[in-house]
Formats: structure tokens, sequence, C-alpha cells
């Protein structure tokens, strides 16, 4: 249980709120972060299965959809410092089966996918860009690693001017240590954590008023 008493003190964890026009980003949702043998473990299957129904809403109310993966190049000539904390990460080259898509929540025709080498999907991809041309204000965010490459994400949303709502849910680590507490951090200084049950309702909402 987090001691959320000083942060309250301090009146840390507004709400940011929905702004007019959201979008999703899907972040590394592949075969080797859903595999506990390779990448994943924990719960991040379970948040891939409530994906799948955030993903039927969104292409349903016809919102900017993006994805993630990870890809590096087959010679290694792109490898930088982070994989020197997690050199197996080279493996995820263009072909690399663990480097896929999960098939139920892989992308579909007119969607977004940004390859990246780095945690955050902002990092030198050009996606706060095609955001932004979109008039995308809000980042509804599923994915992960909750404290690796979500965080990071959403850290990144957050900095490019977007509102990043994080659907509590829908995102996943292979510990639940630190996912945990990575939600208690960014719910308290960098994005709204939500409930898929709650961010529904609003997407809803929001696309009527549209």
């Amino acid at each position: 249980m987090n001691d959320d008493s000083i942060f309250k003190r301090q009146k840390f964890g507004q709400r940011m709120g929905f702004g007019q026009r959201p979008g999703l980003l899907i972040v590394d949702f592949t075969v080797g972060f859903n595999d506990p043998n390779a990448f994943g473990g924990g719960n991040i299957d379970a948040a891939v299965k409530r994906t799948v129904s955030l993903l039927a809403v969104g292409r349903k109310l016809g919102l900017p959809i993006a994805h993630t993966r990870i890809v590096y190049a087959d010679d290694g000539s792109d490898v930088g410092v982070h994989d020197l904390k997690v050199p197996r990460l080279q493996k995820l080259i263009e072909t690399s089966p663990l480097g896929q898509f999960v098939p139920e929540v892989a992308p579909v025709k007119g969607e977004i996918v940004i390859r990246k080498r780095l945690p955050s999907a902002f990092f030198e991809s050009g996606l706060s860009g095609i955001f932004h041309a979109r008039g995308v204000d809000t980042l509804v965010i599923a994915g992960c690693t909750t404290s690796g490459c979500v965080r990071a994400s959403a850290l990144d949303a957050m900095c490019h001017g977007f509102r990043p709502i994080v659907v509590e849910d829908c995102v996943g680590d292979r510990a639940l240590g630190p996912h945990e507490a990575s939600l208690f951090d960014l719910d308290q200084k960098y994005a709204d954590v939500i409930p898929l049950v709650e961010v529904v309702p609003v997407l809803e909402a929001l696309s009527s008023a549209a």
C-alpha cells in the first residue's frame, strides 16, 4: 500500500482530464513482451486481452491510433547505451518472431506504426508531429512495460503537450511491484491513471460531441 499522505498534502495527483480530441497509443504489445520466457510475464497478457476491447472502441470511433515495436538493425549498427543493461533486446530485428505484434492487438490498415530502439515512443520517432497534425490533444495509453516503455512514453507525451491517460488495466509489467509503483508515480505527477471501464464512456461522449 502506498503512503500517499504527503502527496495529498502537497496537492499532487490533480486531474488533467481529457481534452477534445483523443488518440490511442499502444506500446510494445509484441510477441516477445507477451512471452514469460522472453521479455514478458506478470500481468502483461491480461493487459493485452483487455486492450482488444479498447482498440475495438477506438476503431469504431475513428480515433487516430499508433502502435510501437522495438526494432534494431540486423547488423547491430544502431545498438546504444541502453543495450548495456538489456543486451538481449538486440535480438528484436525487423524479422524476429519475438518483435512482431501480438495478433489480437496488431495494427490494421491506416494505423500508425512506430519502430523504436529506446523506451519512449516519442524519442526521435516523429510521433509527436504525426499526432499534432491530426489535432490530437489527449493520448490514451496501453501497453508494456508499465515501469519501462509505458512510463517513458507517458512522460514524453506530457512533455510534448498531450494529456496522457494511462489505462490502468490495459498496461502490464513482468513484475507487479514496479507496475504498481509506476502507476502511482504517473498518477501523482504526469498522467491520469484510469480503468478501462471509465475511459470508454468518455471516449464515446467526446465522439458524440464532435
